[in-house]
């Protein structure tokens, strides 16, 4: 198995919120594959980044912002870039 990088990592976690609008951190952590340590540590950098946001309301929701939309706008064009050009 290949180990993820920080990128594949952080792309992973803002499509899982894509994917499902919005979502608890509990779940989110469990759909990321990533220990609790580790995740906590990319949560805090992404919320830091202004790549996602915390709604509160009957229970704490995490939503994408217009940066992480765009982040994985540039990292799906980077990766097509890569896979094009056969590198």
């Amino acid at each position: 198995m290949v180990k993820r990088n920080k990128l594949e990592i952080i792309k992973d976690i803002l499509k899982i919120i894509k994917d499902n609008h919005s979502i608890r951190p509990t779940p989110l952590m469990r759909m990321s594959n990533i220990s609790s340590h580790r995740f906590k540590k990319y949560y805090l950098e992404l919320l830091e980044k202004e790549f996602i946001k915390e709604i509160f309301g009957k229970n704490k929701q995490i939503i994408l912002t217009k940066k992480g939309y765009r982040y994985l706008e540039k990292y799906s064009a980077i990766i097509d870039f890569i896979d094009e050009f056969e590198l």
